[in-house]
């Protein structure tokens, strides 16, 4: 049974991931028609949607990764730290920063305001997951798969304490797990 006993519920199958997940994709491919666009990557909980989003993308483009955090077991500590930069001038490029959850917006504000100093041509948030409930910053996603209610979620890259990433669905963790 390994780390699913750890799950109250699945909150997302694997398959809604996958067709929601298609969906953006064809979205951001008709969106960004013709503008090379540097698809962002906020590791470590994207690195399995950047990866599925990717294959469903169909124009040119490149990817690049930045490490931040901000958390402390299941909060937000309010201070964005960057552990990982990009390799990649930005100047004048189309920017879509795909992120795992939108929460309280606190790091992708931090984030998208540290990026616009370095003169992109437009910056657009491809999100997995959307958790208005949560929200202290003004920064919402342009892309979103799915809004999800204000529980603690695990699986598909999304970790609590560097576990469960690895669960092919998003899951509501036990409460019991991190109280």
């Amino acid at each position: 049974m390994g780390v699913e006993k750890d799950i109250e519920r699945v909150l997302i199958s694997a398959e809604e991931l996958e067709a929601h997940v298609a969906e953006i994709g064809a979205q951001i491919s008709r969106d960004f028609e013709g503008k090379d666009p540097i698809f962002i990557g906020v590791l470590k909980g994207c690195f399995i949607f950047m990866a599925d989003l990717m294959r469903h993308v169909t124009i040119r483009c490149s990817m690049d990764f930045m490490a931040v955090s901000s958390y402390s077991g299941t909060t937000s500590t309010g201070a964005v730290k960057i552990n990982k930069d990009l390799s990649e001038d930005i100047e004048g490029r189309h920017i879509i920063i795909v992120e795992d959850i939108l929460d309280s917006g606190v790091t992708l504000n931090y984030l998208k305001n540290f990026l616009m100093v370095r003169k992109p041509a437009s910056i657009s948030i491809a999100t997995l997951m959307d958790k208005p409930a949560r929200r202290k910053a003004d920064v919402y996603a342009d892309y979103s798969c799915f809004e999800i209610p204000d529980a603690f979620v695990v699986g598909y890259g999304l970790d609590y304490n560097e576990r469960y990433r690895n669960l092919p669905y998003i899951g509501v963790l036990k409460s019991e797990i991190y109280s």
